[in-house]
């Protein structure tokens, strides 16, 4: 589900869950825990195998899992998420292929952000679903001013378009994807490690204080929203569409 491998002591974690990577309450609950696991790590690199990063939350479960299945899928996934913003080391993002939705705010979460194809972008309006205070969050702390556009006109983005918004920082040819993801988590390594931790903290600060000021009271009607029967049968006729392209 999530492979752990040493690169001369920076921890890759590869996502390796289905064709796409989808989003859903396992995988959600493993990369906490992986990200543990590796706290002592210098740096980590997030990668994805196959095709995708992570195509976003695999919707079907939702559907099928009804209240149930949201109560404890919402939760983990703004845990997963804050897990890697707030991780203490360096963490780069390699995003080899499509990275959507909850895939998107993964990638988002990273320090330093590199992709080497496919198409990035937030499609949960489109699929008729809210976001989370801490996903939100994320991407505003990831684009500023563009999370708001991101958000309400959602549109996958080429590499070229999310690097000129600065949710990329960098394009790279598939094939060098991982080996310029290593090294450049060995240069922002070389900062001792507790002051990049403070630096870290300190960036992240307002949309942490945020987080705390809303999560409460905003994430009950989310979740209410993602439960509902309009919701599910808004997102039968969305995965049909989907399947119609």
């Amino acid at each position: 589900m999530i492979e752990t491998t040493d690169q001369d002591g920076v921890a890759v974690l590869t996502l390796d869950h289905g064709p796409v990577n989808a989003l859903d309450l396992e995988l959600l609950t493993a990369l906490p825990a992986a990200l543990a696991e590796v706290a002592d790590a210098r740096a980590v690199v997030l990668t994805g195998r196959g095709r995708a990063f992570s195509a976003g939350v695999d919707l079907t479960r939702i559907v099928d899992g009804g209240r149930a299945y949201v109560e404890e899928f919402l939760p983990a996934l703004s845990d997963a998420a804050l897990a890697l913003f707030v991780h203490e080391r360096p963490v780069v993002t390699a995003v080899n292929g499509h990275a959507l939705a909850g895939g998107c705010v993964l990638a988002a979460a990273g320090d330093l952000r590199l992709m080497s194809g496919g198409t990035i972008g937030l499609t949960e309006l489109a699929a008729g679903v809210p976001f989370p205070t801490i996903p939100l969050e994320i991407m505003r702390h990831a684009v500023g001013p563009g999370a708001e556009r991101m958000v309400l006109s959602p549109a996958r983005l080429t590499p070229e378009r999310a690097a000129a918004i600065g949710l990329v920082h960098e394009i790279v040819e598939p094939d060098l994807l991982l080996g310029a993801a290593l090294r450049t988590a060995n240069a922002v390594s070389e900062a001792p490690a507790e002051v990049y931790a403070l630096a870290k903290r300190q960036l992240r600060r307002p949309a942490l204080e945020r987080i705390d000021a809303h999560r409460a009271t905003d994430d009950p009607r989310v979740a209410e929203i993602w439960a509902s029967r309009r919701t599910a049968d808004g997102l039968r006729e969305y995965l049909a569409s989907l399947r119609r392209r």
